[in-house]
């Protein structure tokens, strides 16, 4: 398993002079250090009018500057938001490729539908987003492989056109998928797409699930949309490491993970898109062939009565001001954050490895963690790097 690192570059209140300005040189100084440390890859998100959530409206822009700064670590980009308002396929291809160059052949590349508050604002339908996503996957590998591309849809009308540069690594970079739902990650392993995903608010036991539904799909691929199948499955979370549990918690963690719960949850407008997942899940469950892979696992489901951690997020939801330490005792407890003592979360980063994930994206810089606690966290965990990634 390699161990990765995801950044958000989140910038909670309260704002110092200067807040944007440090939060920036951090990500680069951050990005240096898991350089030296042996991290796999600096996995760079992409949003939108997020406020404190996130600054990284433009991470192309953060991840050539990390590209000039580093030697070896990968740099994914997790992921574009691929409908054509947000990035027209054609700047995906170029940016991409033009990033790879300068990172010497280091580019890892997601494409994803992103959701309903950053439709609304760039004025994409749901219906949009899914079809021009699909677009995309399809468009962008065959602009870097081919010296003519043509594309004729309702979207875009392209014919004969030469999109350069093309990109270093040959014949391109790996393809991924960001993805939360089953349907999400049965469409990724369709595609032949590596697969995305969070552990933040799911047990382990689902994640082991997830990832037989992806396998399953990948393995049934046999037109990828881009040149391989690149059956690779990558999962994010909270990851904090201090010296001792008890200081992990002294550090703040529970504060921590508390404020990127109810931040992340109201930002997506979550109570809206799970409306229309549960709907998609209910038209896949009611289809004639029996909804495919995703449908099998839906039906598996059925029975289950919900969570804590599903009552809890609930909870949130309807706007209840949840104690942080309770959201952080029930997160624990399904075993969806890694925090605590270099022995506390060896065990906890080998129940992801014995789950089969490829890639284990930690978030350390999360809500108002200090500099220095983020820093350490990412020196300790750091030092585990060769037992996992042999």
């Amino acid at each position: 398993m390699k161990i990765d690192l995801f950044n958000e570059i989140q910038n909670p209140r309260p704002w110092p002079v200067d807040h944007e300005q440090q939060r920036f040189r951090r990500a680069i100084e951050q990005a240096k250090l898991a350089d030296e440390l042996g991290y796999g890859c600096w996995w760079q998100v992409e949003h939108h009018g997020a406020g404190e959530f996130s600054l990284s409206s433009a991470p192309e822009l953060v991840l050539a500057a990390i590209a000039q700064h580093t030697n070896r670590i990968r740099l994914g980009h997790s992921a574009v938001l691929a409908p054509g308002r947000f990035n027209h396929p054609i700047r995906v291809a170029e940016r991409a490729a033009t990033l790879d160059h300068l990172s010497g052949g280091r580019v890892e590349l997601g494409l994803t539908r992103s959701t309903i508050p950053e439709w609304r604002l760039f004025n994409i339908s749901a219906e949009q987003a899914r079809a021009q996503t699909q677009e995309a996957f399809e468009m962008v590998p065959g602009m870097w492989t081919s010296d003519d591309f043509s594309h004729h849809s309702e979207n875009y009308q392209i014919s004969n056109l030469s999109i350069n540069p093309k990109p270093l690594q040959q014949p391109h970079p790996p393809l991924w998928q960001a993805a939360a739902s089953p349907t999400s990650f049965e469409d990724a392993g369709r595609r032949g797409v590596g697969v995305l995903g969070t552990t933040m608010w799911e047990s382990l036991e689902r994640v082991g699930r997830m990832i037989k539904l992806y396998r399953a799909a990948a393995e049934a691929c046999t037109e990828p949309v881009g040149s391989f199948v690149n059956n690779q499955v990558g999962y994010f979370t909270f990851v904090h490491c201090a010296e001792t549990d008890e200081q992990a918690m002294r550090n703040g963690a529970a504060a921590a993970a508390a404020w990127y719960t109810v931040t992340a949850l109201r930002f997506f407008e979550a109570a809206t898109e799970f409306a229309a997942t549960m709907q998609r899940h209910q038209d896949l469950l009611d289809s004639p062939d029996g909804g495919g892979l995703t449908g099998e696992f839906l039906r598996g489901e059925i029975d289950n009565a919900p969570t804590e951690a599903q009552l809890l997020i609930g909870r949130v939801l309807q706007g209840e001001d949840v104690p942080e330490e309770e959201v952080f005792r029930v997160l624990s407890a399904q075993q969806s954050l890694i925090v605590g003592s270099p022995e506390t979360c060896r065990e906890k980063l080998q129940a992801y490895a014995d789950l089969g994930i490829d890639r284990l994206m930690c978030l350390h810089q999360i809500g108002g963690m200090a500099d220095e606690a983020v820093t350490t966290s990412i020196r300790l965990i750091g030092e585990l790097i060769p037992e996992f990634d042999r």
